[in-house]
C-alpha cells in the first residue's frame, strides 16, 4: 500500500511551489529550493532522506489524480525525472545489473501527456541515451565547477531558456577505462568496486550531504543543474514569445 497523505501548500510565504515526480532522494528538489520554490516530492519508493514534503506513489497516477481533482492548481512548474529508459547506457550496464527500481518500461510519452493536461510549465530530466527527450538545455558538472561531469539533458515545456555555455573538460574522469587507469578531476558517480569513488567523495563532488545512500547518490542530479533551471524559470520568457 502507499502513502498518500494529502501535500497542502504552505500558504504562509510567497515563494512558487514546484511538484518533483520521480524524486528519488531530491538532488533536483534541493536546487530549486535554493532557486525560490517550495518543492513537494513523489516517488515509488520510500524516501525518508527527502529533505521536503513527500508522498510515496507512482508519479503518473499522482499527477493524474492531481489533474482530475483540480489540485494541479495550488503548483507552479513541474519537475520530472523518470527512471533511465531502456537503451540508455546506465540502464543497459550499472542499473541493469544491480537490479535497481521498476521493469524499464517507456514513460516519457504517456508522461508528457498528462504534463501537457495540466496546463503547467514542466522539466524533464535524464541522461545521455536514447530516451526521447528534446534536448533544449544540456548541462554538465564542468559547467558549475563540480567534481563529476554527468551530462543530463533537460525537455523545457511551456517555457524556454537560452543555453549556457559547456566549458572544455579539465581533464579525465578518474578511474579504468579499457584496462588503462587515469587519473583527472572528476569521479565517476556509479558503480561500486574496481577502485570506483567512495560516498563521500561522490557526496563532495556533487554537492550532496543529506543523503550517503550509494544508490540515491547514484541516480542523483547535482542541485546546482536544477538551481540554474529554476532561476531561469523565474525569469522566463513563455514558450513562442519574443524577448523585447
Amino acid at each position: 500500500m502507499t502513502h498518500t497523505t494529502h501535500i497542502l501548500r504552505d500558504h504562509s510565504n510567497d515563494r512558487p511551489l514546484l511538484l518533483d515526480l520521480f524524486c528519488c532522494s531530491g538532488g533536483a528538489a534541493v536546487g530549486y529550493h535554493r532557486a525560490g520554490f517550495e518543492v513537494t516530492g513523489v516517488d515509488i519508493r520510500p524516501r525518508p532522506r527527502y529533505p521536503f514534503p513527500f508522498r510515496q506513489g507512482d508519479a503518473l497516477t499522482v499527477l493524474a489524480d492531481l489533474i482530475t481533482s483540480g489540485d494541479i492548481a495550488a503548483y507552479s512548474a513541474i519537475h520530472a525525472s523518470p527512471p533511465c529508459q531502456d537503451g540508455c547506457s546506465l540502464t543497459v550496464g550499472t542499473n541493469r545489473a544491480m537490479g535497481w527500481g521498476r521493469e524499464h518500461v517507456q514513460l516519457i510519452p504517456a508522461l508528457r501527456t498528462l504534463l501537457d493536461a495540466s496546463g503547467l510549465p514542466y522539466v524533464i530530466e535524464q541522461p545521455n541515451g536514447k530516451a526521447p527527450v528534446r534536448r533544449d538545455i544540456t548541462l554538465c558538472g564542468e559547467q558549475f565547477g563540480l567534481g563529476v561531469l554527468r551530462h543530463r539533458n533537460f525537455e523545457l515545456g511551456g517555457w524556454t531558456a537560452a543555453q549556457p555555455r559547456h566549458p572544455r573538460h579539465r581533464g579525465y574522469v578518474r578511474g579504468w577505462r579499457h584496462g588503462v587507469y587515469r587519473d583527472g578531476p572528476y569521479v565517476a558517480a556509479y558503480g561500486k568496486g574496481g577502485g570506483k569513488v567512495t560516498i563521500p567523495e561522490m557526496q563532495t563532488a556533487m554537492g550532496i550531504d543529506w543523503t550517503d545512500v550509494h544508490e540515491e547518490l547514484t541516480e542523483a542530479i547535482p542541485p546546482a543543474y536544477t538551481e540554474w533551471i529554476g532561476r531561469a524559470f523565474l525569469t522566463r520568457i513563455p514558450a513562442g514569445e519574443v524577448a523585447a
